[in-house]
């Protein structure tokens, strides 16, 4: 059986890290990934792991691809404080690791099912969302984005049957502060591809993702949460394209 290392990149994570953990445990190393956290993440973890690293953090994928490496062992299950190992998806993880793949393939889409605002969402244009989290780590990195960057495999990508189960939501501030973060980001990935900013971003761009994922995506079936969701889109790309016409100008 093959033997795997479970990272867990945190920033204080306090309100989530103990039940991630718990999801993991049956890795055969638990590794945490800090972003110097400020509250009990830290304390939390070592109940569970000796294997803590701290980075100040600068972005998602720099901070994976340099944990990556660290792990002990070549097959990684990334799982983010907000996610959870289900006990369906633990015993395929664990029967693939007994029988590894012998037709090259080095990474695992994972669905997820989330939930937001106390709701699962089941339409939102969530419902078909995935990351591959289950590599070997020879095989594997991250792209260099700054926003959702996804991993680069050398080799073929399946597909796990069961998925994570995805809790995003804290509160609506701290959602919209995330979002506010990632349009920050966003700006300077977008600067390399993006052309003159004109009406077509402002107002075409925002208005067409709402509509996508509240009608084309079906948001409306899942009620205000769909509504909510919807809006927030809408809100992301406008903030986007706002923070890149700031970022070209010199300005916050």
């Amino acid at each position: 059986m093959e033997k795997l290392t479970a990272i867990i990149p945190t920033g204080n994570e306090e309100h989530n890290i103990r039940e991630v953990l718990e999801s993991v445990s049956f890795a055969d190393e638990i590794m945490v990934v800090d972003s110097m956290s400020t509250d009990q993440t830290v304390a939390i973890a070592k109940e569970f792991t000796d294997r803590i690293i701290q980075r100040p953090y600068h972005y998602s994928a720099s901070q994976k691809n340099w944990a990556i490496p660290q792990a002990a062992h070549e097959w990684i299950l990334l799982v983010d404080a907000d996610e959870r190992v289900t006990p369906e998806l633990r015993e395929e993880i664990i029967e693939i690791l007994k029988n590894p793949p012998t037709n090259n393939t080095v990474a695992y889409w994972i669905y997820r099912t989330n939930h937001f605002m106390g709701k699962r969402v089941r339409y939102s244009g969530w419902q078909n969302d995935k990351v591959i989290r289950l590599f070997r780590k020879s095989k594997c990195s991250y792209e260099d984005k700054m926003v959702h960057a996804e991993i680069i495999a050398d080799g073929k990508v399946g597909f796990l049957k069961n998925r994570f189960h995805h809790n995003t939501y804290i509160s609506l501030n701290s959602h919209i502060t995330k979002l506010n973060r990632y349009a920050t980001w966003q700006a300077r990935d977008y600067d390399k591809k993006t052309g003159r900013l004109h009406v077509y971003h402002f107002v075409i761009k925002p208005f067409w993702g709402f509509f996508k994922h509240y009608v084309v995506q079906m948001g409306f079936r899942d009620g205000v949460v769909g509504l909510v969701i919807s809006y927030m889109h809408s809100y992301a790309i406008w903030m986007r394209y706002a923070k890149l016409w700031l970022y070209r100008r010199g300005l916050k």
